[in-house]
């Protein structure tokens, strides 16, 4: 669970808290995705952390770690989110499987289930839970749901050789195969959607699972936080 941001966005909420532990409707966001991933059958988790590590570390220690065999990787310097990924790859030493990676300030009701039938048939590298809606950071994707390209809040498109592709909206949710951690790159701090697109180059297959109906929000925002809110029952 990538939960090592600032929260900038959302001060003050922020200003004495880590986002994780903003709270939506009296739970915290770390605490919604936690029973998110309990309902597909998920119970080893390991949380990315930076500013107040040690309110989350308590704040889990006081919850039991809410029945789940948790670990936390702290990051002393922020090592964005492939960094943050690469960083954690002691956790996964033994999985032979694949993992879902997510972020902590986003909720949704994506089929985790569907998610991974579809990375196991597809035989992928990585499946990015995607929708159509609008999106400054769009993916882009070919005929056939392989990540080919991404543009930038400015406009600016990265593709791979002749992307002829569709724009589809990133939804911070990732089920990634353990075999990535030998192929990322060698720094430490580098966002992972660049890295995708270096290994789709070199013949990775980075897949699309879309779910355009399902119910999705990111929360980095007191806006959105109070959108979400007002929503009846948003994911219980």
């Amino acid at each position: 669970m990538l939960a090592a941001g600032l929260g900038t966005r959302l001060r003050p909420l922020t200003e004495d808290r880590p986002k994780a532990l903003v709270e939506l409707n009296g739970r915290t966001l770390l605490e919604i995705t936690l029973a998110r991933l309990r309902e597909f059958g998920i119970r080893d988790v390991v949380v990315n952390t930076h500013a107040f590590a040690d309110k989350i570390a308590e704040y889990l220690s006081n919850n039991k770690n809410f029945g789940m065999n948790l670990a936390i990787s702290h990051e002393v310097e922020l090592l964005d989110t492939g960094g943050g990924l690469k960083r954690a790859s002691y956790f996964f030493a033994d999985t032979p499987g694949p993992f879902l990676l997510h972020n902590v300030d986003v909720i949704s009701d994506f089929d985790f289930a569907a998610m991974l039938r579809l990375h196991r048939e597809r035989n992928a590298l990585t499946t990015l839970a995607v929708q159509r809606r609008n999106n400054s950071r769009p993916l882009l994707f070919s005929e056939s749901d392989l990540m080919c390209g991404y543009r930038t809040p400015d406009g600016e498109v990265w593709a791979r050789g002749q992307c002829d592709a569709y724009q589809l909206a990133f939804a911070g949710i990732h089920i990634v195969s353990p075999r990535i951690f030998a192929l990322l790159p060698a720094q430490e701090k580098f966002s992972i959607i660049p890295a995708y697109l270096a290994l789709a180059a070199a013949g990775e297959r980075i897949v699309a699972y879309r779910e355009d109906d399902a119910y999705w929000a990111d929360l980095g925002t007191p806006q959105a936080l109070q959108q979400a809110a007002a929503r009846e029952n948003p994911l219980h």
